[in-house]
């Protein structure tokens, strides 16, 4: 068995495959399929700082390769979600990632106050895809500023290490994550979903209650890794997690190839819930076969002739 134990800045991973926000919960419920000790991480579903019920339904809606979900970030609530949630995952023997989100700078910053109590947390991970209602309702992952000027807020109160999750909807995401590191970030996620949209003609309505919402699963992985490769050839020191269009081992092993030095696997749980452990072993016995000593070693190996 290769060393599948990895490095994401200063937290350590057991293994390189992590489930991603909002399509886990906690692990409560698929800890009764599989020992959630084989993975390398859990990142929570995205909490906000007050309770949110989320948008209109319908909120899910199939395609042929991936769904659309317009979720609305329903959740408790940050004091809720620590009063319920935390005690279950404290005890869990891998990485523990929380996902947050805000409306305004100072959200973030009562959040990550609450949670910086928290010693079993590794991780925080900042999701830039909401809405900044101060600045007209633009995502706060869209401007190289405004991600600069929230992650330098925030990095001031917590020495938690930090995480960015970016938004493919972009012209430069490079420029993005370089804006996000310069103004301490630890590390960087990439991608979340794309905007995206679905018709149904014969009643002549969007199939998302919300009208619009995010694509994810199998069509996004191509432009996942373009993204990826991107942040690490822009910003080769800086751990990279790799999310999206990941159904199978080596759709993970080709976001490490692209430059990930750890993955997330999303909403294809949904379809296969082991897929996360599958992941794993086809990890491993890709390193076994090529004769990789450690996962890590995958990270960036991708040939290229220049």
């Amino acid at each position: 068995m290769s060393d599948l134990a990895v490095n994401i800045g200063n937290v350590r991973l057991k293994n390189p495959v992590m489930v991603a926000s909002g399509c886990f919960g906690v692990g409560r419920e698929y800890g009764e399929l599989f020992d959630l000790s084989f993975l390398g991480g859990i990142v929570t579903k995205t909490v906000t700082l007050e309770p949110r019920e989320g948008n209109l339904p319908p909120r899910v809606w199939e395609t042929p390769a991936g769904m659309l979900n317009s979720i609305g970030l329903a959740n408790p609530g940050i004091s809720a979600f620590i009063e319920t949630e935390i005690p279950f995952f404290r005890e869990l023997d891998c990485a523990k990632i929380i996902s947050i989100a805000g409306k305004n700078f100072g959200e973030f910053v009562e959040i990550i106050k609450k949670i910086d109590a928290l010693d079993c947390i590794d991780a925080i991970e900042i999701n830039v895809s909401c809405p900044n209602v101060e600045e007209g309702g633009l995502a706060f992952g869209t401007s190289p500023e405004t991600v600069s000027g929230l992650v330098s807020t925030v990095r001031k109160i917590t020495e938690k290490p930090l995480w960015v999750k970016l938004t493919p909807n972009v012209t430069d995401i490079a420029e993005i994550g370089r804006s996000a590191v310069d103004a301490g970030a630890d590390a960087l996620c990439a991608i979340n979903t794309l905007s995206a949209m679905e018709i149904d003609i014969g009643r002549r309505v969007s199939r998302l209650g919300n009208i619009t919402g995010g694509l994810s699963g199998a069509a996004i992985r191509p432009v996942a890794l373009a993204k990826v490769f991107a942040l690490h050839r822009a910003l080769p020191d800086v751990p990279v997690v790799g999310i999206g269009g990941i159904t199978e081992a080596g759709d993970a092993i080709a976001h490490m190839l692209a430059g990930a030095s750890a993955v997330q696997v999303g909403s294809g749980i949904f379809r296969s819930p082991h897929l996360p452990i599958e992941v794993v072993v086809g990890i491993d016995q890709y390193c076994e076969f090529y004769d990789f000593p450690r996962a890590e070693d995958l990270t960036g190996a991708l040939n290229i002739e220049e």
